[in-house]
């Protein structure tokens, strides 16, 4: 364990968060601290460090199943960032200054509860619609109503005429669709991993639309043409 005292030392990589955090410090990292109430409340949890070796003092995980959740010290004002995932999908996230509601909240969503359930006992967590819908099976249309919604809100009318294209044919209205940079993507599923080896596509303007294949090959289409370049 730190002695806080030693802890103020420049080159302690807990020095920084003395003023803000003495229990932690006083334990030594994150983790052994979230460890030790852990065990004081009984909730048998197995607190990790995470697979980041620069983060080893200041950040912490659990996990259990198919369930798992991050947890990190805010730098500058006291706060735990608690992160809550199920298959690889940010599930709900929020931050609070007191190192038993953390505990709390991870052995909670350890248990396996529905997201909404989650927040509603730890009014610091909050969800989003997109992960109810993952919990549900629905992910994809509401990532496509996004997709639509956010489309139209942009202004730039060959990204909407895309989006609207694409939403139009059945085949790619069952696929997963999202943004990456400039381009539109899509996937055989909501959450990852997400697939590559699928077609993209991205307006240049004047009409007209580049079409990424799968294999690297790249095209300039016209939009009909870029649309079935999709499927």
């Amino acid at each position: 364990m730190y002695e806080l005292a030693g802890a103020a030392a420049p080159n302690n990589p807990m020095h920084e968060y003395v003023t803000l955090y003495p229990e932690v410090v006083q334990a030594g990292s994150l983790q052994n601290a979230l460890q030790a109430v852990a065990d004081d409340a009984g909730h048998g949890l197995a607190v990790e460090l995470t697979s980041s070796p620069g983060w080893r003092h200041v950040a912490a995980r659990v996990e259990s199943d198919n369930h798992g959740a991050n947890v990190l010290m805010a730098l500058g004002e006291r706060y735990f960032i608690v992160d809550c995932w199920t298959g690889g999908v940010r599930m709900a996230s929020g931050s609070t200054p007191d190192l038993s509601e953390v505990v709390g909240a991870l052995h909670s969503w350890l248990e396996g509860p529905r997201v909404g359930e989650l927040v509603a006992q730890w009014p610091f967590l909050r969800t989003w619609e997109l992960a109810e819908a993952h919990e549900r099976g629905e992910a994809v249309p509401v990532r496509w109503r996004q997709l639509r919604d956010a489309a139209a809100r942009t202004g730039d009318t060959g990204l909407h005429e895309l989006v609207e294209a694409a939403f139009e044919q059945e085949p790619l209205r069952g696929l997963s669709p999202g943004r990456s940079m400039y381009w539109l993507t899509f996937s055989r599923r909501a959450a990852p991993p997400i697939c590559h080896d699928l077609p993209r596509a991205m307006p240049l303007g004047n009409g007209r639309y580049r079409v990424r294949f799968g294999d690297g090959r790249l095209q300039e289409l016209v939009p009909h043409q870029a649309t079935f370049a999709l499927l």
